[in-house]
């Protein structure tokens, strides 16, 4: 039976939100939550980008040490054979890859200005793809940029002859957001069922419809047969207007009309550390979560109308979906209101420990102290913010990683 998938794509898509960036450092510890989450793989960066190249390794080395559980860690890069050299050659490990191309005509013209035509998109996706395979990557999706605004039967073949290169999902991207629910339902039935290929969703919100373009999409894929894999963002973040929000896509497959006895969700799938995460991304982008967020809003459980009150205190059901425990909520948070001790980049070792006797983390002896204080000053160099509970706890756990992903090799 078709299933629906979660890949996000915060540590790509989400980080190419304008006037926003992640450290290296808040990149691992999302990654560790998506995990947590139970999604299938995190789209975590660049892998022809030099400034990634310390953090990706040092995340595949995460990987294969079991910290980020059973999830898969992918990377984008252009379909085109040059990237496929240098993303080998930075990162040797790396198993899982999307490798992204436009597609419609508006981009082919006005984009490539000539140095591509149809004809050539397709042979130069079809030649990536393949010296992919021969380097060895293990998965391989194909992204067609703009494919909501590409002519249909060019799509299709497109699509078709990804297949025949080898590769193991197509992801459609309505780029602009341009798509309606009814419009990519049709699109990717279609395709599904004539490409016969597992569908991703890779869908904006520029008109404010992304979810529901993203489920309408999936459920398309399922009807035609073929497993579905909807790209999230935490927060809905992601560029302009954003991506499809973890929590609400996976809420509204859980729960929306029709959907939550029909389709079936990866069962990996967790909500529990999902308001821990959501407030943990706020603080690492910097950008509150707003009131009326699905889920994780400080709204989303609040009643102050006296009918909306009253109906909510006789049973839950009248005005709540869904439990707010189910999503992590529920217990009393703690703020401290006196003397507070915290870590920085100039730091000392009594501090410093007062602060991780607090977390109840112990350490062997004064060696092993000294070097995580060091770590943890050139963390918060690093992330030019405090660090928080997560950080301070994987540093300690994971040193060694730590190291390699806080340390950075500019080109001479």
């Amino acid at each position: 039976m078709a299933k629906i998938y979660i890949i996000d794509v915060t540590n790509r898509d989400g980080v190419q939100t304008s006037r926003i960036c992640l450290s290296k450092l808040q990149k691992t510890i999302i990654n560790l939550y998506l995990s947590q989450m139970g999604v299938f793989q995190s789209e975590f960066g660049f892998p022809v980008t030099h400034h990634e190249t310390n953090y990706l390794n040092a995340n595949l080395e995460s990987a294969k040490r079991g910290i980020f559980g059973k999830m898969r860690l992918g990377g984008w890069i252009r379909a085109i054979e040059e990237d496929v050299e240098l993303t080998f050659k930075l990162v040797p490990e790396i198993e899982h890859l999307n490798l992204s191309i436009s597609t419609s005509d508006q981009m082919i013209k006005h984009k490539f200005k000539g140095k591509l035509d149809h004809q050539a998109v397709i042979g130069e996706m079809v030649d990536a793809v393949k010296l992919a395979k021969k380097k060895g990557a293990k998965s391989i999706g194909v992204n067609a940029e703009d494919a909501s605004r590409t002519d249909t039967d060019y799509l299709l073949t497109f699509a078709s002859k990804a297949k025949e290169a080898g590769v193991d999902r197509f992801r459609y991207c309505d780029t602009l957001g341009y798509d309606n629910p009814f419009t990519i339902y049709e699109r990717i039935k279609s395709l599904a069922e004539e490409v016969k290929i597992p569908i991703e969703l890779h869908c904006h919100n520029d008109l404010g419809m992304v979810v529901a373009n993203s489920v309408a999409g999936a459920i398309a894929a399922n009807d035609a047969g073929v497993d579905a894999y909807i790209n999230t963002c935490v927060n809905g973040m992601g560029e302009r207007a954003g991506n499809a929000d973890l929590v609400a896509v996976i809420l509204a497959l859980r729960y929306a009309s029709r959907v939550k006895d029909k389709y079936t969700l990866d069962e990996n799938i967790s909500l529990k550390v999902a308001w821990k995460f959501s407030k943990y991304a706020s603080y690492a982008f910097g950008i509150p979560i707003p009131i009326n967020q699905p889920g994780v809003g400080a709204n989303a459980f609040a009643h102050e109308s006296g009918i909306h009150a009253d109906g909510a205190l006789k049973d839950r059901r009248n005005y709540e979906l869904y439990d707010f425990e189910e999503l992590g909520r529920g217990e009393p948070e703690i703020i401290e209101t006196g003397r507070q001790i915290t870590v920085g980049e100039y730091s000392g070792i009594k501090g410093f420990r007062n602060v991780y006797e607090k977390l109840e983390v112990a350490f062997r002896d004064e060696e092993e102290a000294t070097k995580i204080l060091e770590l943890t000053r050139y963390a918060n160099v690093h992330n030019q913010k405090p660090l928080v509970e997560e950080e301070l706890k994987f540093i300690a756990t994971y040193p060694e990683i730590a190291q390699k992903i806080l340390t950075m090799s500019p080109l001479s």
